[in-house]
């Protein structure tokens, strides 16, 4: 999905755009974990009904993409788009599921074990998330282009210009 979104762009702009959406993500995660439950009882919401608002957030996005009901932005739009925020920082790497999981694990939380546990976990994640973005593109030989003919649904996402309504490998590729 990173190599669908940042094609056409600049090697050092996708990699500060790696950068930008693991700490997107690191901070929502960390603020639901420290201050999700609290915001959630002021706002009287329940944690189930989080996820199942989730679930129906995240049915609507697929059914947009599988129809292509979207709006097409400009290519002026497209280049001042900061992808790293919306939509790799949040939804796809800290959306709901993660959100919810992190809320519920911190309320099993009673020692600083368990605490220094935690943040080694989640640290070790967003570690992980950056570097596999950061050098998704680098091994496989795929371009932008090429990887984003491989994802139609990934294209609405971003700058869909191109969406085609089948889906084909690119060529030159098996």
């Amino acid at each position: 999905m990173f190599i669908a979104l940042t094609r056409g762009r600049e090697p050092r702009e996708r990699h500060r755009l790696a950068w930008q959406a693991a700490l997107v993500a690191f901070g929502v995660i960390l603020a639901f974990a420290l201050f999700g439950r609290e915001v959630l009882d002021y706002l009287g919401v329940q944690l189930a009904a989080l996820q199942g608002a989730g679930g129906l957030l995240l049915l609507l996005v697929a059914l947009e993409l599988l129809t292509g009901r979207t709006a097409e932005p400009t290519e002026a739009e497209c280049e001042k788009i900061n992808v790293a925020f919306v939509p790799l920082g949040t939804p796809l790497l800290a959306g709901p599921g993660a959100i919810v999981a992190t809320m519920l694990f911190v309320q099993r939380i009673h020692n600083g074990a368990q605490v220094a546990g935690f943040a080694l976990a989640l640290c070790a994640v967003i570690v992980v998330l950056y570097l596999a973005m950061r050098f998704c593109g680098w091994s496989s030989g795929f371009s932008g282009t090429a990887a984003s003919s491989c994802l139609p649904g990934s294209r609405a996402c971003c700058c869909p210009r191109s969406r085609s309504s089948s889906w084909r490998r690119p060529s030159g590729h098996s």
